[in-house]
Formats: structure tokens, sequence, C-alpha cells
């Protein structure tokens, strides 16, 4: 099943991330069995682990990774002596042989034994730190590249938005415009409805009372 865990992490999940890189590093393991270790538990993948240790984890701890540094370094000195007691044995009773010789030779030959492990152990973790460490980087380049992406949409995004602003400022302005014209119109409309109404005429009858004369041309 493929890993494509994409929700946030939570407190819980960094520290578990943490704690399993500190247990890595003291056991003298790498950083990138870790983040496999973690993408396991909370499916996701090494390369998002590793991306979120060294962003947002890692300065949380730089302590407490100097101190399984040093636990590190304690633990491979015990170990460097253990290996040499045997060595140690045969040097204290090669006196003891009659062939010298010979047991300089198991002596010369383990100690560099031990040596070229020593060697071959360190060239092996650093190849898988530079492993990790290439992972995160090729993480952090796709992440600036998306980043240059969602800049440029908001670009293009922010000069429609302006575009948009000044049509409906334009659009606005032809209304007031607008407007103002209807508002001529009507008042002249009103203007001329009141000139062609007539005022009214009277006469005097016969009696000397006013009558009003009625429209039109008179008969009389």
């Amino acid at each position: 099943m493929a890993k494509v865990r994409q929700d946030a992490w939570s407190h819980e999940d960094d520290l578990l991330l943490a704690e399993t890189v500190l247990r890595h590093i003291r056991e003298g393991s790498t950083q990138l069995h870790a983040f496999e270790e973690v993408g396991d538990k909370l499916n996701r993948t090494s390369a998002a682990c590793g991306f979120r240790w060294n962003a947002e984890v890692r300065n949380t701890y730089n302590d407490a990774i100097e101190l399984a540094k040093r636990q590190r370094k304690d633990k491979k000195r015990a170990d460097a002596k253990k290996a040499r007691q045997p060595v140690a044995a045969i040097q204290e009773n090669k006196n003891q042989h009659a062939d010298k010789g010979s047991v300089d030779t198991v002596y010369d030959d383990t100690a560099q034994s031990i040596t070229i492990d020593s060697v071959i152990q360190f060239l092996k973790q650093l190849d898988k730190d530079y492993q990790a460490s290439n992972q995160s980087k090729q993480s952090l380049e796709q992440m600036g590249q998306e980043n240059e992406t969602l800049k440029k949409q908001v670009n293009q995004l922010e000069n429609k938005l302006k575009q948009t602003a000044k049509q409906l400022e334009t659009v606005q302005e032809d209304y007031q415009v607008f407007m103002q014209i209807m508002d001529r119109a009507r008042k002249m409309t009103v203007f001329d409805d009141k000139d062609s109404v007539q005022a009214p005429s009277f006469q005097m009858d016969k009696n000397g009372n006013l009558q009003q004369v009625a429209d039109g041309p008179s008969n009389q």
C-alpha cells in the first residue's frame, strides 16, 4: 500500500520522530534508518520524516542530539575495549610462547581487522547519512518549486482582481452619468407638462357674474 498520508504532524508524531532519531544516534545507527522506522509507524514516507526532522523538530533537540552523540562515542569506546581484551590477553601471554613471531602476527592481524571494520562501518554510515541528507534536500527543492508556483498563481489572481476592480469602478461611473441624464430628462418633461397647461379664462354675464369660459373656440 502506497504511503500517501498528507495530514499535519501532531505533537505525538514529532515526539515519536525525535525519540526514534535520538535512539538511532545513540546506537550508532543512521538517521535514514530512523526515518524509515518512523515512516512505517506513521504511514509516511522516509523523505517526509526527514524533511520534518530537519525543518521543524531538530532545532528543539540540539542538546539531546549532542548527548546522544557522546553516548554513541562512549558505546564505541566500550565496544572497542571489549574487542581489545582478547588481544591484550594474547599480548600479555606472548612471552610465555616459544614462537614470539607467531604471537605478534596474531596481535597485528587482529588490530588491523578491528581498524578496517571500524572504517568500513564509518563509511557505510556516512553514505547512509548522505543519502538521507540528499533526500531531504530534494524534498526542500520540491517544496521551493511548489512555493514559487503558488506565488505566481497568487500574483496572477491579484492582477485579475485589480482589473476587475477597475472595471467595476468604470461601471459605477457610467451608472452615475446615466442616472444624471435620466434625472435631467425627467425634470425637462415636468417643465414641458406645466407649460402645456393653459390658465382658465373668465367673462362677465349680463347679471355681472364671472363665468369660466370653456376651452376651445367660442360659438358666440
